[in-house]
């Protein structure tokens, strides 16, 4: 794969944003074939991307999505990824999650190939984050929360079990695998190109058709990430006295970042989860708050945001989903330490405007959980995979109740 290089960089703290990349070869060739010879690009070659991939989890979090559209997402993984699939699908009157097993099985089968699937309202996997120590994710019925911050978070914690380095985000309503597939590679391609340990990627579609008077139209933006991305880049600015554009992914829901970060962050609830790794990242790395991790400080942060060939379908949730996905985000926002007063000002005056809010009255915050390093991953590891009935741990060729479909190891005690 080959990307532009990166011309400016942005600074929060030990938090570096580079600008926006493009793909500009989706495959730039072995070793010694189109060497950029202007300095204006960089090239992976393909065995350093599947060196990444090897070390590579996808999390697919899924909800009541077609077999054929989900088959066409793990088609578009590539080999060596483990994929985990955290599922919240209605059970009944038809159980969809045992559907969702079963696609995942056949293709597994069919690919020769791992994967891991677990249903977010498992009994048994709300007693094991209990165990581990997130009882925040519990809700008033005794099981785990139902928003997607929720299943990233159980995505990650899974992940961090594999004792693999790196965790990418894949939503499970993508309708084009090969937009699929162009994400894993961009996630190792920036990777591979990473210079701190503590780095993390984010996707920004290279366009999203719609049908405009019986055509497609290829919209650049949505309009819940341009307001994201225009708040974001306000708080920066606001910090370091320029304006800027820098972030173009507030709510990309495709990303990933090493797993030495990812077990430092905290994750919001619901929709925040996206923008609110921005803002954690300002809180804890952005040299405005005290840290108490000088190893981040020293060896800062990298945020790659790379813009992508493939154009980007999948299902229309409506606008009440567009609207839920733009207020939490502005709530994580506007209730963020590193917001300063003129920033809160702004979004409470847009959200009276827009009729979200009355006049003199606050957004409700969002749910912030602690990050998955702190929890007991040992105990976390123990009860799930003793209780949590629905979780499978699919080794093609291998009966699911055998000691060698074990995907999940067993970290030792803090």
């Amino acid at each position: 794969m080959r990307l532009e290089r990166p011309h400016r960089i942005e600074r929060f703290g030990a938090v570096r944003i580079h600008e926006l990349q493009r793909v500009i070869e989706l495959d730039s060739g072995e070793a010694d074939a189109g060497v950029d010879r202007t300095g204006s690009s960089l090239r992976v070659e393909p065995a350093a991307i599947r060196a990444v991939e090897r070390d590579l989890v996808i999390v697919v979090p899924c909800m009541n999505e077609t077999r054929r559209v989900i088959e066409g997402v793990l088609s578009g993984i590539p080999h060596d990824c483990l994929i985990i699939m955290v599922s919240n699908s209605a059970r009944r009157p038809v159980d969809r999650y045992e559907i969702e097993v079963q696609t995942v099985e056949q293709y597994c089968q069919l690919a020769d190939r791992s994967a891991v699937t677990l249903h977010q309202r498992d009994a048994g996997l709300a007693a094991a984050m209990k165990a581990a120590g997130a009882t925040d994710l519990i809700d008033e019925t005794g099981l785990l929360r139902a928003g997607k911050g929720e299943a990233m978070l159980v995505g990650l914690a899974i992940a961090s079990l594999t004792g693999r380095r790196y965790l990418g985000y894949i939503d499970a309503d993508n309708f084009v695998p090969g937009a699929v597939h162009e994400y894993c590679k961009a996630y190792a391609a920036a990777f591979h190109l990473a210079d701190s340990p503590y780095a993390m990627v984010r996707i920004s579609w290279h366009s999203k058709p719609k049908l405009r008077d019986g055509r497609l139209f290829f919209s650049r933006r949505g309009r819940t990430s341009e307001l994201t991305n225009q708040f974001l880049n306000q708080v920066i600015g606001e910090y370091c006295g320029f304006g800027t554009e820098v972030v173009a992914t507030g709510n990309a829901g495709e990303h990933a970042f090493s797993l030495a970060l990812g077990r430092k962050l905290r994750l919001a609830s619901g929709f925040a989860v996206e923008p609110f790794e921005y803002l954690d990242m300002f809180e804890q790395f952005g040299g405005v708050l005290e840290s108490s991790d000088p190893d981040v400080m020293e060896r800062s942060v990298s945020v790659t945001q790379i813009e992508t060939r493939n154009p980007h379908f999948h299902d229309n949730k409506g606008d009440e989903h567009v609207q839920d996905m733009r207020m939490q985000a502005l709530n994580a926002l506007y209730h963020s330490r590193v917001c300063l007063p003129s920033v809160r000002s702004d979004i409470l005056d847009f959200l009276v405007a827009q009729g979200e809010l009355a006049p003199g009255v606050e957004p409700p915050p969002e749910r912030i959980y602690p990050p998955v390093g702190t929890l007991a991953l040992d105990r976390l590891h123990d009860v799930v995979t003793t209780e949590a009935h629905s979780l499978r741990q699919i080794v093609p060729g291998v009966p699911a109740d055998s000691a060698a479909a074990t995907l999940l190891d067993r970290p030792p005690a803090a």
